[in-house]
């Protein structure tokens, strides 16, 4: 189960009290042959690389499991909230900053929910250089009370990377690396909001979800024209390790490839049973996909914001070309849902809608959250894209999981190698270049409607539609996947947005099954849109 998400007020403008913003948000979480032209930099001769964190990880694959906190003071982990907040990195201290590098590197103290240590290495041409902890790079405040003296190095607890995103003469921060194996990153004007992950493991299934970590990290000291950062990290969790190579490439559109190799332990007693590669992480509490007339109980009942989510729906292109839209919701109850296919061309959590009047919260400004856009590289072969949606009672847990399942495992001990790209986007997001769902409500009140039907209200928008003439002859394809009938549906024009509107009264045959149902728009021999694919719960 994921942890508490925090309060989402974080500002990618500050550095001198953003690591209290930061732990707050990270509160919510918890602890083939790679086709390397894409990912790999000009070649230059270095002291460690990617194939010396992929032998460490080998080998920690042939031993047991060992965990990493065992050194950290008890003190540490016994600081309330508050106090934990209190403990900031001194921004003068921050590495590279004294040679006027482009980027720059600010730690994470231990503590609280971060309980278990990461060492951080530099890596300078054929060098490499522990990073020790420093008492002295943090200020403690005035609520902890601790005696840092006594402690030694005990590492840190992540990092954050900082790089002039918006403006030349100020360095925002562009991406962290905090708590289990999630980073984050921002492109120029985002938000945080949901995060990635380096590997997932019986998120769903299995005897309960594991969350490796990346327990060591190298980073390359960028040349002083840098525009990209790259760093390696060692994953390490009871039945897995891996080797990771991050390059970040910040802008409008901030960019991470990925790559990775990964080692299953043996563990006969508790064998994986899904493994989920480039795992992303988000938050959907309520929005325009919950029932038009809320009883008082459900969420969002009461509060002036219309909408709080970090991201709205799951998007897929599947290698034979077809898009796919689910739009996410806040279940009752766990809801697992997956799409399989013969190869995956991407995948992604979208924030599409963008408009600030949706959210109407000037301190979370979830109009500006990123959505993030997984693609392969090279061919991934046959699997699945699962979703995983949790119940959530307020906007403070992570409850929204996606990630891609491999059809078949790697035998123990043998590598899986996987490469892939993190597109951290904003309004020009992926999505079908002809058509897309733009909303889609769903409500029980309306005149007319039984007691066993719903009405559903689905917009589309893009440049296929916007060609039409108003009297096109548009067609919906709707199809009933499961325990739903159509009764009724009706295409039109939306002469505001210029886009076109399907609407549909459907009849659910069974309240305690769920239901599930696909549409997309075509005119004559041409299809319009992307297949909207929507699962409502059992009542």
């Amino acid at each position: 189960m994921h942890c508490a998400n925090s309060a989402p007020i974080f500002s990618p403008f500050a550095i001198d009290n953003s690591d209290d913003l930061l732990v707050t948000t990270f509160l919510r979480r918890p602890g083939f042959v790679v086709a390397l032209a894409m990912l790999v930099m000009p070649a230059m001769a270095h002291a460690f690389d990617f194939d010396d964190v992929a032998a460490r990880a080998q080998r920690l694959a042939g031993s047991a499991y060992r965990s990493g906190d065992a050194k950290v003071p008890a003190e540490l982990k016994q600081l309330t909230y508050d106090q934990y907040r209190d403990i900031r990195f001194k921004p003068e201290n921050a590495l590279w900053r004294d040679k006027s590098l482009p980027f720059q590197l600010m730690f994470f103290h231990l503590g609280k929910f971060f309980s278990e240590p990461v060492r951080v290495s530099e890596i300078d041409g054929k060098s490499v250089r522990p990073i020790s902890f420093d008492r002295r790079a943090f200020d403690y405040g005035p609520l902890t009370n601790l005696n840092p003296r006594k402690w030694g190095d005990i590492g840190f607890a992540g990092f954050r990377v900082h790089y002039a995103l918006n403006r030349a003469d100020y360095k925002d921060e562009v991406a962290v690396f905090l708590g289990a194996s999630y980073f984050r990153a921002l492109g120029s004007g985002q938000r945080y909001g949901l995060s990635a992950r380096g590997l997932a493991i019986d998120t769903v299934g299995g005897q309960g979800e594991e969350f490796p970590r990346f327990t060591e990290y190298w980073i390359e000291r960028p040349a002083i024209d840098a525009t990209s950062l790259t760093l390696y990290a060692l994953l390490d969790s009871p039945r897995a390790s891996g080797a990771y190579r991050i390059v970040i490439h910040p802008g409008s559109e901030t960019v991470m490839d990925v790559q990775a190799r990964l080692f299953l332990r043996a563990s006969p007693a508790n064998p994986v049973a899904t493994l989920g590669i480039a795992p992303l992480t988000s938050m959907y509490f309520y929005g325009e996909n919950h029932p038009m007339s809320q009883p008082m109980s459900q969420p969002g009942s009461g509060n002036f914001r219309p909408e709080v989510h970090d991201s709205d729906g799951l998007s897929l292109q599947t290698g034979d070309g077809e898009w796919i839209w689910r739009p996410l919701i806040n279940p009752k109850n766990p809801l697992t849902t997956s799409f399989s296919m013969n190869e995956l061309r991407g995948f992604g959590l979208m924030q599409r809608d963008r408009n600030f009047g949706s959210y109407e919260d000037l301190e979370a400004r979830y109009d500006l959250r990123p959505s993030a856009w997984v693609e392969p590289v090279g061919n991934w072969g046959p699997g699945r894209v699962e979703l995983l949606q949790l119940p959530t009672s307020d906007e403070t847990n992570d409850n929204i999981v996606a990630y891609w399942v491999p059809q078949k495992l790697p035998a123990i001990g043998k590598a899986l190698d996987l490469a892939w790209r993190v597109r951290m986007q904003s309004a020009a997001d992926k999505r079908p270049p002809n058509g897309w769902t733009v909303q889609s409500r769903r409500g029980q009140g309306f005149v007319g409607l039984k007691d066993d039907e719903e009405k559903f209200v689905i917009d589309f928008a893009g440049p296929a539609l916007a060609g039409l003439a108003p009297g096109a002859p548009v067609e919906a394809v709707v199809s009933a996947v499961s325990n739903a009938l159509v009764a009724e549906r009706t295409v039109f024009r939306n002469d505001v947005t210029g886009g076109w509107r399907l609407a549909l009264r459907v009849q659910r045959i069974d309240p305690a099954r769920p239901v599930e149902m696909r549409a997309f728009l075509k005119h004559r021999n041409d299809t319009l849109t992307e297949t909207w694919s929507c699962i409502i719960p059992p009542r």
